[in-house]
């Protein structure tokens, strides 16, 4: 096994702090370890909130979106070892509003609906096989409606925003494609259902408590509003505005898909775990066999609709997976499992390599250029 070069990670260190003094992204926190041990890498730089000038900390918090949703989901397969609910339930067993879902057909610049031929499971919600689709992806008659009814709307209980979804047409029939969706929203509502427990609760119970993840919820304590890391108030790009989700607000929406503020050391935890597969500092939270399943492809056959999932990639249980080592414009294993948020956080685990990395950003608009850019130096530095 190829081992991490010290120069090398100064040199990803050295490019991303040229890429903060040109005034590209405000700071930044990256992590990368190899092993049981410390992290190899684990450093802050720039700035914290650019507007007040503060430096970045290595205990800044971050609007984690998307990377919320591997947490969810792990929950979900909890739940589904304690025998609380099983991946073949339909998702109507659970939110009966998804009992008779139509789906949209464009036709001659006609919608028109006709009924989903099954029902869509718990499997396709963790795989995002549902049907469902997210309404910045694209604009179509389904993401017009999504956008039309604000159904991100944090002021919506999980209970109310899924319902109101299960009330719309579905993009595409179940199971017939990868579509990224709001599915795992849908899983936190099912997640509730299932464990009595608002989803919050449940997290800190099953996950976030026995990991010591101290400072990762769906709000940020006031005695912590110091911590939020910001974006520029301003794309460097585009000039236009950029918005995030206010971090200091406490919402009824605990949005499974992408609702978590966190931290680089709680999320390390967390990547510890699927590291361990299931172990964490010798306690055991979950199954080696669950863990296995979780990274493993579920798609097989099925086409995934976007370029989320470039070639050479599946999708597991809430989060992607590597499937050549080959095929992919970035440098990987086989095997390795990651995912990102659409604030410009991103993650990977590889296992072939023993090793997992994470860059905390909050700019939006230049995520992707920064998740390749991290991925890249990271593997530029194995001997």
């Amino acid at each position: 096994m190829a081992r991490l070069n010290p120069q090398a990670l100064g040199r990803l260190r050295d490019t991303l702090a040229e890429q903060v003094a040109r005034e590209r992204i405000p700071g930044a926190v990256m992590v990368v370890a190899q092993g049981g041990g410390e992290p190899q890498l684990f450093e802050a730089i720039g700035r914290r909130d650019p507007a007040a000038g503060d430096a970045m900390a290595r205990d800044a918090i971050f609007r984690i979106y998307s990377m919320t949703k591997p947490i969810v989901s792990l929950a979900a397969l909890m739940l589904a070892e304690q025998g609380k609910l099983q991946l073949t339930d339909p998702v109507a067993a659970y939110l009966p509003a998804f009992a008779q879902q139509q789906v949209a057909r464009e036709l001659d610049g006609q919608v028109l609906l006709e009924p989903a031929r099954r029902q869509a499971t718990v499997h396709d919600l963790l795989r995002h096989t549902a049907g469902l689709s997210y309404e910045f992806l694209g604009n179509s008659a389904v993401q017009q409606r999504y956008t039309e009814v604000d159904i991100g709307k944090r002021s919506r209980s999980n209970l109310e925003a899924s319902e109101l979804l299960a009330g719309l047409p579905l993009a595409h029939q179940p199971g017939s494609c990868w579509h990224y969706s709001r599915a795992t929203d849908v899983l936190g509502a099912v997640i509730e259902v299932a464990s009595g427990q608002p989803l919050g609760a449940f997290l800190q119970q099953s996950i976030l408590g026995p990991l010591g993840m101290v400072d990762t919820g769906f709000a940020v304590p006031p005695s912590a509003f110091g911590r939020i890391a910001e974006p520029f108030a301003r794309c460097p790009d585009s000039g236009a505005a950029v918005h995030m989700m206010d971090a200091r607000e406490v919402p009824r929406l605990e949005s499974g898909g992408g609702g978590l503020v966190s931290t680089a050391a709680d999320y390390t935890r967390f990547l510890q775990l699927l590291r361990g597969m299931g172990s964490f500092e010798g306690q055991r939270l979950v199954s080696r066999t669950t863990i296995e399943w979780m990274a493993a492809d579920h798609l097989g056959a099925i086409p995934a609709v976007g370029e989320l999932l470039p070639p050479g990639h599946g999708f597991g249980l809430g989060l992607a997976v590597r499937l050549a080592t080959g095929l992919g414009p970035q440098p990987g294993s086989a095997g390795m499992v990651y995912w990102s948020g659409i604030g410009g956080t991103s993650f990977f685990v590889d296992p072939a390599q023993d090793m997992f990395a994470m860059l905390l950003l909050q700019a939006p608009n230049q995520r992707v250029h920064y998740r390749n850019l991290f991925r890249h130096l990271v593997y530029a530095a194995l001997d």
